[in-house]
């Protein structure tokens, strides 16, 4: 049926979501249509501390652009009324694909299955959205409706934005009584959310089902529910289930090297003890890595991988599952034998969530995926992060103090060396030497504000490209620093003029490695992957820095070899350079361009992503002060 309609698609477009909604009346369930428009994502530095409902720009409110999703709700026969499971299918209206068709259909036959049980006891909620555009624009819109409608001056929601389509309909729900198709209906709070999607298989291959999680700013769903899902999948339907993985880390020489060392560990461990379960095969351990790479990856990047992202905005459990038929779809047989299991599969589930008296909060929220139905938990990575940050506190409290136990001595040798020759006292402030760092910490700090609101005016440059957007950006980023330098004024400058201490950068390199460690700490609690990966790139940057004249100076292996770490580090770090090897390195150099790194960092700001003010003002203050430390002219 899904099919027939969307072959006979023609200009008059609106027929097919009214006939979808008809045919899902005709089951017994609640129809409506809801239309929104697309809205125009656009950089504003408070977008990060605010409601998106409130500040969505809306591009176009004609209704030619409307999009218009298809909504069915069944009232749990056993329930009060109080909680929904919601289902979604996105499908592109204007060109839909065979994949979207037939998720449509196995929605449709699960939902018609729903509607005949008698065991539901949480309402069913189906939302075939209009992903013209947008899939998380779609689901976002809807939720946005459900959860906080605005109204327009006069009391109408902005969501019926075209009353000239609804007249006919409206005369005749009046006539009957009946609410008219473009009312908004809702049902109860949601415990969880499946969205489902259909995509060309491989007929080498068995049935599979790829499971994204992630949403935006590392928030991952309840780990039970993930779990259920690949239970049922592999168990009862025979599905093989995939998440995500770094496919460039499955052709790894080096990891590969690693697996045999620990393949060969084990096995020496087992020799040992044999009752217990050591030793990991080489193809599980580099699979493991590529899908832990994968999932720290996706975590700290915060961008949703699927339309489930805009549920996890609301607190609300789901996923998205991506199943990939072996067989071709236009074989009536084995199409059928796939939608019965697709159809059992999401019936579990649902089935599932259905028996829960309460939402899902007894296991996991932080966690890191290594495989369908494994995974490291926080209690086991937070001991990684707090290893890598540990020696930022101690080094920085030994260096301060270390610096102002080597300006005491010479002050007192100074102060009795001047008592000789004159009875005026030199009055000492070592325990305050730390302002003018921490001055200069601050200000650099300032400017980095600057520099992540820059993009606010980059942005309204008419026929901008990536490329000439990110050399703006730099241009920018260097004249406002000229600027602060020259009203501040520069602290190389001061040192030069009153520099009467040798340990003036230790003082200096306490306090950066202080903000730093600040910064990672606030970074943990909002996105616990971007602070691990963080840590990784600052803390050795941190830890390393060091005078280069010192070095120079001392002229011995340590100091070259602290030199070409330095420098290396200083090169290797810098948040565009770091970009730019770590793309070659797993999708090659040939498609590299200086704009990609705009479109990469735009992408961050437009969903909103706290890596974005991590980068901007943690990442790279912290690099602008290792480098005013190397630079130190002590």
């Amino acid at each position: 049926m899904i099919h027939s309609l969307f072959a006979s698609y023609d200009a008059y477009c609106r027929e097919i979501p009214r006939t979808v909604a008809k045919r899902i009346a005709d089951l017994g369930a609640e129809a409506s249509l809801f239309r929104f428009h697309p809205t125009l994502k656009k950089f504003h530095p408070l977008n990060f501390f605010s409601n998106p409902a409130h500040d969505m720009m809306q591009e176009n409110r004609s209704c030619s652009c409307a999009a218009v999703s298809i909504v069915g709700i069944i009232r749990a026969p056993r329930g009060d009324g109080k909680e929904a499971i919601v289902l979604v299918t996105p499908y592109n209206s204007m060109s839909p694909d065979a994949g979207e068709v037939l998720s449509l259909g196995v929605a449709y036959s699960v939902f018609s299955l729903l509607t005949r049980v008698t065991w539901l006891a949480k309402d069913i909620i189906w939302l075939a959205a209009d992903s013209r555009h947008g899939e998380q624009e779609s689901v976002a819109a809807w939720l946005r409706e459900y959860y906080a409608p605005i109204y327009d001056n006069t009391g109408i929601s902005v969501a019926n934005l075209c009353p000239a389509d609804n007249l006919h309909e409206l005369k005749e729900s009046q006539v009957s009584g009946a609410k008219p198709l473009e009312s908004f209906r809702r049902a109860g709070t949601m415990a969880a959310a499946l969205v489902i999607k259909v995509v060309n298989g491989n007929e080498d291959v068995r049935d599979s089902l790829s499971i994204y999680a992630e949403a935006s700013n590392g928030q991952m769903p309840n780990l039970d529910l993930i779990n259920v899902v690949n239970y049922l999948a592999v168990h009862r339907q025979g599905l093989h289930v995939n998440v995500g993985k770094l496919k460039s880390l499955l052709d790894s020489k080096c990891l590969m090297m690693v697996g045999q060392i620990i393949k060969y560990l084990g096995n020496l461990a087992r020799s040992l003890h044999p009752q217990g379960g050591f030793g990991v095969p080489v193809g599980e351990y580099v699979e493991g890595a590529a899908t832990l790479a994968s999932s720290l990856y996706a975590q700290a990047l915060g961008v949703p991988t699927g339309p489930h992202g805009a549920f996890r905005d609301y607190q609300i459990d789901a996923v998205t599952l991506v199943i990939s038929p072996k067989a071709s779809q236009h074989n009536n047989v084995t199409l059928n034998d796939f939608l019965l299991r697709s159809g059992r599969l999401i019936e579990g589930v649902i089935r599932s969530v259905n028996n829960l008296l309460e939402k899902f909060h007894q296991s996991f929220f932080l966690y890191l995926l290594t495989g369908p139905s494994k995974f490291v938990s926080v209690g086991v990575y937070m001991v990684v992060f707090a290893l890598l940050v540990a020696p930022l506190p101690v080094v920085a409290a030994s260096l301060y103090s270390d610096a102002v136990q080597c300006d005491s001595k010479s002050d007192t040798t100074d102060t009795s060396s001047h008592s000789k020759h004159s009875v005026e006292p030199i009055i000492s402030h070592s325990s305050w030497r730390w302002l003018h760092a921490a001055k200069t910490v601050f200000v650099i700090h300032i400017w980095a504000v600057v520099v992540a609101l820059l993009p606010c005016l980059i942005s309204e440059i008419p026929s901008r490209t990536p490329t000439r957007s990110l050399l703006a950006w730099i241009s920018l980023s260097i004249f406002s620093l000229h600027i602060f330098y020259t009203v501040l004024g520069s602290p190389f400058s001061h040192l030069a003029a009153t520099c009467v201490h040798s340990h003036e950068w230790a003082i200096f390199k306490s306090v950066m490695i202080a903000a730093a460690f600040i910064g990672l700490a606030i970074m943990s609690v909002v996105n616990f992957a971007t602070a691990e990966i963080g840590a990784l790139l600052s803390v050795p940057l941190c830890l390393m820095a060091h005078p280069l004249k010192l070095d120079i100076r001392t002229r011995g292996m340590k100091s070259l070899a602290r030199i070409t770490c330095n420098v290396v580090f200083a090169f290797v770090l810098f948040p565009p350079i770091a970009f730019f090897l770590v793309k070659g390195l797993f999708e090659g150099f040939n498609s590299i361009n200086i704009g990609h790194f705009w479109n990469w960092v735009e992408s961050l700001w437009l969903w909103n992503s706290a890596s974005y003010l991590y980068l901007v003002l943690v990442q790279l203050p912290c690099w602008v002060l290792c480098i005013h430390t190397l630079l130190h002219p002590c």
